[in-house]
């Protein structure tokens, strides 16, 4: 059976973050951001600086460990927070990581979050 069809052996747990919080830590290093938003958006608003852009309909493909296609980007190790527009598609996105097992996966919510937390946009 692949990776993602597999339930996650710690049940799948996703946080909220802080977005202060995950803007200092990605600043840091200590944190993978990732955008799902689609591409027509991230050209319209920018993403957030240094984030990843994995649209939510290539996370499972990009994002499983066991997948050919994963960003080498991505240790299931390190930290991450993901973040769309309002919050609902990162925060389905997160559980999908959690379940591939991800051992600390965070939602920022949407990028104004982010944003408003202080959060650099690039275009």
């Amino acid at each position: 059976m692949l990776n993602f069809l597999r339930p996650s052996a710690h049940g799948g747990r996703v946080e909220r973050i802080n977005p202060k919080d995950a803007v200092a830590k990605a600043k840091a290093g200590e944190l993978t951001v990732i955008d799902v938003r689609e591409g027509m958006e991230v050209k319209s608003s920018g993403k957030a600086k240094g984030a990843l852009h994995i649209p939510l309909a290539t996370i499972r493909m990009k994002a499983d460990p066991s997948s050919p296609e994963k960003d080498p980007k991505l240790d299931t190790a390190k930290p991450v927070a993901l973040y769309c527009a309002s919050g609902a598609r990162s925060a389905g996105a997160a559980q999908m990581l959690a379940q591939m097992g991800y051992e600390h996966v965070f939602n920022i919510g949407g990028l104004y979050d982010w944003h408003a937390a202080g959060g650099e946009i690039e275009r």
